[in-house]
């Protein structure tokens, strides 16, 4: 194939054995299974999926600018998959989302081979795709250790970090699309729903279109909490129940290519880019989770600040001082900047507060009564241009990290921070450059993730900051609009 480059740092290296994945989680969490127990699993699963008439398996994985990558096999081949992964280059881990390719210190250019193993136990017929299954894929090097860029690997690393302290997390994140009727890629976006904002005009409109969405999810056996029409043209949400962190990281992966199934078979085309239109509001990723220990939310029955226990309000005031850098991870697209503004409901300002929607850490208590099983926070400033095993795995470090050094949150703010006294609240860097700078001041990130996949991620964002430096925002919305 021909492949476009883009300037990088440096020459690549040799890609580093495991070790050099960072001591953030355990090793064995991620260790690859003995393989006659992953044969086993495949006969059980290719048996499974043969009874649903799945001819093919898409193996999927996400790369560090939030592009999903597949290769797929023949049912007849899921043995052979997963005893001996499917074979992959590494220099994707450097792919840009227009298909261009920088390097980085460790890992880029033509040389080198990995293996993707697919998680079987997430493997499920797509019900918008007959004869298709899909299953998410963790990535290892061809001596079957742990790849040291694997982001799905990075995220389980995190929830076993978490885990060895006796914590559990439950996750969800927000999917939000704009659809629009099928047509080129330089075509400007025609809306197949003209209906307000929110409004149930929208969703008559598109009634058959959102009930096949639902049934697809369903039949996928996801647990659907709701589904509406959302602020800008033709945008929608669709929210699932929360589930472990790298499950909501699959889970999210899963509902966009369903979503995006749906709407082919219905003669539409979608897009969870950042924006769709400069100046709309955009597509959210917002990242909702709790932390549990013993069965019980520790969001809810403490001391702290609305119900907050010491060890949920380290976690979150961790999580709020890390989000300028957490906005490389969570808000990876240059196009997201151009979401990420003030009075949109984006999270533009390092706050929190009760419910407040314009705070980028939202705090969510639930009604009364249920609170014990439904507090959680929000991390508003995340969207769709993020990798989602990224995401979650990088907000788990800076919670741990803050949980460790008991950390407390800062006064509450409440109302829009725009119309605060210029000073009173930080805002949240507004491009790139602001939070690649705060993303290389981090030891927390740099130590969790590792440094092959802290520099991958790096030369990602720089070489797309530079691609888009000069551009409009309406150039840099259309650039990117079909991406995601």
């Amino acid at each position: 194939m021909t492949i476009g480059t883009a300037a990088g740092p440096t020459a690549p290296g040799p890609v580093h054995p495991a070790g050099a994945a960072g001591s953030f989680g355990p090793v064995a969490a991620v260790a690859l299974p003995p393989r006659a127990e992953r044969a086993e699993q495949a006969q059980e699963a290719a048996d499974r999926l043969r009874t649903a008439a799945v001819d093919a398996v898409a193996v999927t994985w996400v790369d560090n600018a939030g592009i999903t990558r597949v290769k797929a096999v023949p049912l007849g081949g899921l043995s052979h998959a997963a005893q001996w992964g499917i074979g992959a280059a590494p220099c994707f881990d450097v792919f840009l989302a227009d298909d261009t390719v920088t390097t980085s210190p460790v890992i880029g250019g033509p040389t080198g081979d990995l293996r993707l193993y697919p998680d079987l136990e997430r493997a499920v017929p797509l019900a918008a795709q007959p004869g298709w299954a899909w299953a998410p894929a963790d990535r290892y090097t061809q001596s079957g250790a742990p790849h040291p860029g694997c982001q799905r690997l990075f995220a389980r690393r995190a929830e076993a970090a978490a885990a060895a302290r006796g914590l559990g997390l439950k996750a969800g994140i927000e999917v939000e699309w704009v659809v629009a009727l099928a047509g080129s890629p330089q075509e400007e976006p025609r809306y197949p729903t003209h209906g307000p904002a929110y409004g149930m005009h929208r969703l008559t409109d598109l009634s058959d279109y959102l009930r096949d969405v639902l049934r697809a999810l369903a039949e996928q056996g996801l647990d659907v909490l709701q589904i509406h029409p959302e602020y800008s043209p033709g945008q929608f949400e669709v929210s699932v129940a929360p589930e472990g962190p790298v499950g909501a990281a699959d889970t999210s992966v899963l509902v966009r290519h369903t979503v995006r199934a749906v709407s082919a078979r219905h003669g539409l085309r979608v897009s969870f880019a950042p924006v769709v239109e400069a100046g709309a509001v955009g597509n959210g990723g917002h990242l909702h989770l709790s932390l549990w220990r013993d069965g019980r939310n520790l969001g809810h029955g403490g001391s702290g600040p609305h119900g907050l226990t010491a060890e949920a309000e380290g976690f979150l005031a961790g999580v709020l001082d890390a989000l300028p850098e957490l906005l490389v991870l969570g808000c990876s697209s240059p196009a997201g900047y151009l979401r990420l503004v003030p009075s949109n409901w984006a999270g533009a300002y390092q706050c929190w507060g009760l419910e407040n929607r314009e705070a980028a850490l939202r705090l969510v208590t639930g009604s009364t009564g249920e609170r014990a099983a439904a507090a959680n926070a929000e991390v508003k400033c995340f969207d769709a241009s993020a990798n989602p095993y990224l995401a979650v795995g990088a907000v788990i470090a800076a919670g741990l990290a803050g949980l460790d050094q008991r950390r407390a949150l800062p006064p509450e703010f409440t109302g829009d921070p725009a119309a605060a006294e210029p000073g009173t609240v930080p805002r949240l860097p507004d491009g790139p450059a602001g939070a690649l700078a705060a993303y290389e001041r981090s030891a927390v990130l740099r130590e969790a993730l590792g440094e092959p996949l802290y520099q991958a991620v790096l030369a990602v964002r720089r070489a797309e900051a530079e691609q888009y430096a000069s551009v409009t925002p309406e150039e840099l919305a259309a650039a990117t609009r079909w991406r995601y």
